[in-house]
């Protein structure tokens, strides 16, 4: 499996290792138990010497935090929870200053209902060029009872509302309190493009495109013959969809990956390309080929592959989802973007088992993808080894979890630990506890309790990634060879580095090389299970 070879200099995002940050939950400098900017800006010398290239945060915008700011008030704005424009400025100063890129979110497929345009909506009438902006229906049934289809919110229930007694609703294909905009008027496009510049010449390297495959719809707004199991839905609910079960013939999805959604990213690839940044697409899409279809030669840069993602911890499904991934993205002249965890999803840690098995192999996971080419992105806390947390029911805070009665993602969002034995770990000033209570166990699990400890999880990450500066651009369109060390063995050779992780539950011998780094101890020559290495040579 090779890559593309590219005459062009290597843009800074090809090999990036990304570290998302949620805004919410990576530092507190006021006091009030909830993340800010001048929080984040304080610790980015922690991304930095962690070794990573660039820092996505999350949405950071005016919001009433319904879905804790995936619900956008206003997209030229800071939300006075985590700060000000000013403040803004000044981490994007400081991460250049550290030479961290930046990266933004955007959500584009729906606004907050406190939006502006919302509020016009809602204050027009029927037909109105206010509500064009946004995806308003007549309901079905004698009195406009029922909703115009029989499509269902990614939180739970139907994915309508009515508007007070009239016949007319709003879709909305997340919270009731986030309506889908209609990307077929140009105005939705216009104010995107507008809002891609501000960001761009406030110094953003970039964007993550929330929901980046569902801003077109199917424009008949027809009923969903059978219903498709949702794949970030599922993720997001604890569940595990067989994502490699869904094939383009059973799936009836009006609502998701529509053609005419890359019109809409090839009309932001010249803006990208005139400030020398990009995009990154949060797109679950039914196939591999689906999802670098996103990453185009005309359309967005990466798109996040969470094949890799979803992968059951197992050397043939590993297998599988390397060799599909470098081949649909090597298809279409693009390279692949690797990720473990992030915002939505249950931590590796847990969802390879949990307890010391689950952290071995989530170690062990974090070696593999960092040695395959392309790039990577990390989520705040998975260099801590942390666990995903069971929130006690009294301090959920997901829309999902109030929709649906299901945990949600608010395991994955637990504030992240700096310091001390005991909560807060240094999240903020004094003693106050954070917005999500963080476990009492923590206490060994600390950025500062992990510091020079070469048995950490913290000291194996910023190992992985210093070795990895090393080889990403020695191996930069070198082929991806499979090796076959049995069938319960995920090995690969990636230029001069060859990873190996065992799978399975008895020890295996590793091929020839000089071991580099590995994941837990080894025994010799041999690799125990649970435990990935790196060999040189």
């Amino acid at each position: 499996m090779s890559h593309v070879n590219d005459p062009q200099p290597t843009p800074w995002w090809r090999h990036a290792v990304v570290y998302q940050v949620y805004v919410r939950s990576f530092a507190d400098s006021s006091g009030d138990g909830i993340g800010d900017l001048a929080g984040i800006t304080a610790h980015l010398t922690h991304v930095k010497d962690l070794g990573a290239d660039a820092v996505w945060l999350t949405p950071f915008y005016t919001s009433p935090q319904h879905d804790h700011g995936y619900d956008v008030a206003d997209y030229r704005d800071v939300d006075r929870l985590f700060g000000t424009l000013d403040d803004a400025d000044r981490l994007i100063a400081r991460a250049h200053e550290l030479g961290l890129k930046v990266v933004v979110d955007l959500v584009p497929n729906h606004t907050s209902w406190d939006h502006a345009w919302f509020r016009a909506a809602l204050a027009a009438e029927p037909g109105s060029p206010e509500r064009a902006r946004y995806l308003f229906r007549t309901g079905r049934g004698e009195h406009a009872e029922l909703p115009p289809n029989n499509w269902q919110s990614v939180f739970g229930g139907p994915a309508w509302t009515r508007v007070g007694e009239t016949d007319q609703w709003y879709l909305h294909l997340f919270d009731t309190s986030q309506p889908d905009l209609d990307w077929r008027n140009p105005e939705v496009n216009a104010m995107f493009q507008d809002v891609l510049r501000f960001w761009l010449d406030r110094g953003a390297d970039g964007f993550r495109v929330d929901v980046a495959h569902g801003l077109l719809k199917e424009e008949s707004l027809r009923d969903q013959t059978r219903e498709a199991p949702s794949i970030a839905a599922a993720a997001q609910h604890h569940e595990e969809p067989d994502r490699f079960q869904v094939g383009a013939h059973e799936v009836d999805e009006p609502m998701w990956d529509q053609p005419e959604v890359h019109d809409v990213y090839r009309t932001w690839h010249p803006i990208l390309e005139e400030y020398g940044a990009m995009a990154v697409a949060e797109a679950w899409t039914r196939s591999p080929a689906h999802t670098a279809a996103y990453v185009r030669a005309d359309e967005l840069q990466q798109t996040f592959n969470f094949d890799w993602l979803l992968a059951d911890w197992d050397a043939a499904a590993f297998r599988r989802v390397i060799t599909d991934t470098i081949e649909a993205t090597r298809a279409v002249g693009a390279w692949p973007t690797w990720v473990l965890n992030n915002h939505d999803v249950v931590r590796s840690v847990t969802r390879y088992g949990g307890g010391p098995t689950g952290l071995a192999r989530a170690r062990a996971a974090a070696l593999a993808t960092l040695a395959l080419p392309g790039a990577a992105y990390l989520y705040q806390g998975e260099e801590l080894g942390l666990p995903e947390v069971d929130v006690a029911p009294e301090h959920r805070q997901d829309p999902s979890w109030f929709r649906t009665g299901k945990p949600g993602r608010d395991g994955c969002r637990v504030p992240m630990p700096w310091s001390g034995s005991a909560p807060p770990y240094a999240f903020g000033p004094g003693p106050g506890a954070p917005w999500i209570p963080q476990p009492a166990d923590w206490g060994p699990l600390t950025v500062e309790r992990q510091h020079g400890d070469p048995s950490s999880t913290l000291e194996l990450y910023r190992r992985a990634l210093r070795l990895r500066r090393e080889f990403a651009t020695d191996a930069a369109g070198a082929e991806v060879e499979l090796l076959d060390l049995g069938p319960q063995v995920l090995a690969f050779r990636h230029g001069a580095l060859t990873a190996v992780v065992n799978c399975g539950a008895t020890e295996v011998l590793l091929p020839d090389g000089v071991p580099l780094l590995s994941s837990g101890p080894l025994d010799g020559h041999r690799l125990r299970p649970h435990t990935a290495a790196w060999l040189r040579g």
